[in-house]
């Protein structure tokens, strides 16, 4: 499958991957053994980061990131708004049935809200890039989460429980 990625993509992205590749290395490298405290998240660089991943493994062009990605920004701020109000949930703890059946309910509507977003968004990003590269951009968003959550295990399993934070 390496193979036909390779293929697919042209010597420059081959070359911006390695040098994506490089700078990962360096930025999530380990730190030799030395405890310190979590790093700050930095929205704007896991934005960037995210785009940079996207942008070289979908092998989208300059032009096709420049006009996908203000939709794809526009998306994440409304998919971003649902994630909020569903986090407000999980440290809600109605004392009755009714209030639970109905943190139940509005949680399942933010849900399929989140998945129509989704829908009219990946309808939007077709009428910007073929399928194909709107389908190879949602896997490589999938990955990079994938990617970050597993560096953000082993950050948490190589640093000391006893540590203060």
């Amino acid at each position: 499958m390496m193979k036909k990625n390779i293929l697919k993509c042209s010597m420059g992205q081959i070359l911006r991957t390695t040098v994506l590749m490089i700078l990962m290395l360096c930025t999530f490298g380990v730190a030799n053994g030395q405890h310190r405290k979590r790093p700050p998240f930095n929205p704007a660089k896991f934005e960037a980061d995210l785009e940079q991943f996207i942008t070289v493994n979908a092998c989208l062009s300059p032009s096709q990131a420049a006009s996908f990605f203000p939709v794809y920004r526009q998306m994440m701020k409304k998919m971003r708004s649902c994630f909020d109000e569903m986090r407000r949930y999980h440290f809600v703890n109605p004392a009755d049935e009714k209030g639970c059946a109905e943190a139940i309910r509005r949680q399942d509507e933010l849900d399929i809200e989140m998945k129509q977003l989704q829908q009219e968004y990946h309808n939007r990003f077709m009428y910007i890039l073929p399928a194909s590269k709107v389908l190879q951009v949602i896997k490589a968003e999938e990955k990079f989460h994938r990617q970050a959550f597993k560096r953000a295990r082993q950050w948490h399993q190589n640093h000391s429980k006893h540590e203060k934070r």
